[in-house]
């Protein structure tokens, strides 16, 4: 046997579900058609962020990833949502969700530049004598039987291996090979991600920003040339998402400062934008022989309440604890048969949920839109029900 683990995918997930099965003992071979992209103005630079939610902490720190991640995390301490559902793209309703609500001493979580990840997650992989990380290559072909895997790589060599995890996104070859049918619903969205500067501070607050066409999201990172800067994501209808795309950068800039409610004063791009479909997503079922799907191959949801990723860390964990409880059970039926029973009803749930929040966030009438203004409101008003719904988004409600 070449390896117990193959990891087809070095994105986020696949670079830590690499250094999580390595530090747990298991010899890790990981494997990406690219090198991950490093550095913030590279070309195809992930510009997204990601925010780890308060469970995460702990899970990273087992894989070593914690350390390295830290010094470089903004925390978030409070969760605003404002509705701008009038007339013009002003605030008319903004409740605030604070995580002293639910722990006095920890935030809801922390948020990372995508880039700046994968270069920390990259170098932990490096030191690492459990795991290789091999890039330019991918998996070509998986053959399975009931005590191993075959992997034939696009480099034309052959690994053996009692796992593969197929962390290889929304469009994974491996599910498709293995049969696997998905759930989708389509919304005729499109997100752009960027990052902006602005004058005045964030204050450690994610900012959701509800008008017709989806969701505007400015969530904090480390100032940027000396002023406050945010992550941007733009749900939009996929017309208008394309030709906000493609405008000239102050005609972007003017539309994005609108579209902010004016809530931090001008709008400064400070990034190169990314334009990306908006969907959302559940396989149908999560292994088959010798295989585990794990995050955007199991699960997509749209860019709210900072789930995706979390849902992933959570798919994560679950598999190496079901490894580790019984190493020698590594990737047999009645393993990847429970891991599919542990995570697939709360995946579905958080798929269906989050599904319903971006309809109600996509509403364009007047009626529906005070509607969900009235319901923000309420929902805040109601304390029990409001912790009961933060405890939820944080994982905490199962």
């Amino acid at each position: 046997m070449d390896h117990d683990i193959l990891i087809a995918g070095g994105g986020i997930a696949g670079l830590t579900a690499a250094a999580a099965y390595g530090t747990a003992g298991f010899s890790v071979l990981c494997v990406d058609p690219a090198p991950p992209v490093t550095s913030r103005e590279a070309e195809g630079a992930d510009l997204r962020s990601t925010a780890f939610l308060q469970p995460a902490r702990s899970f990273l720190g087992e894989a070593g990833l914690w350390d390295r991640l830290a010094p470089h995390a903004t925390p978030l301490q409070t969760m605003r949502i404002i509705d701008a559902g009038g007339a013009t793209s002003e605030a008319r309703l903004s409740r605030d969700f604070e995580a002293a609500d639910l722990s006095p001493d920890l935030p809801f979580g922390w948020n990372l530049p995508n880039w700046l990840l994968r270069r920390e997650m990259a170098a932990r992989l490096d030191e690492m004598e459990t795991v290789t990380f091999r890039t330019g290559v991918a998996v070509e072909t998986l053959f399975t039987r009931t005590s191993s895997a075959s992997v034939t790589l696009s480099d034309g060599s052959k690994v053996t291996c009692r796992l593969v995890i197929a962390a290889d996104g929304r469009d994974s070859a491996l599910r498709q090979a293995a049969g696997i049918d998905v759930a989708c619903t389509r919304f005729g969205q499109k997100a752009l991600a960027f990052a902006v500067t602005h004058p005045i501070p964030h204050g450690n607050v994610s900012t959701e920003i509800h008008r017709t066409g989806g969701p505007f999201t400015l969530v904090p990172l480390p100032d940027h040339e000396g002023r406050p800067s945010s992550a941007v994501v733009w749900m939009e209808e996929g017309p208008r998402a394309a030709a906000l795309h493609a405008m000239d950068v102050p005609d972007f800039e003017a539309a994005m400062t609108e579209r902010s409610a004016h809530q931090f004063g001008p709008l400064s791009l400070a990034s190169r934008r990314s334009i990306w479909p908006i969907i959302a997503q559940h396989a149908r079922e999560l292994s088959s022989e010798r295989l585990a799907l794990v995050a955007e191959a199991a699960h997509v949801v749209p860019p709210i309440g900072a789930q995706g990723l979390n849902m992933s860390l959570t798919d994560l964990k679950v598999l190496r604890d079901l490894a580790s409880a019984a190493p020698e059970s590594l990737g047999d039926a009645a393993m990847l048969e429970g891991y599919h029973r542990a995570r697939i009803i709360d995946i579905r749930a958080r798929v269906a949920g989050i599904t319903a929040l971006n309809r109600v966030s996509m509403m364009s009438t007047p009626m529906l839109r005070d509607l969900r203004a009235a319901g923000l409101g309420a929902l805040h008003g109601a304390a029990p029900l409001r912790r009961a719904l933060m405890q939820l988004g944080l994982g905490q409600g199962r």
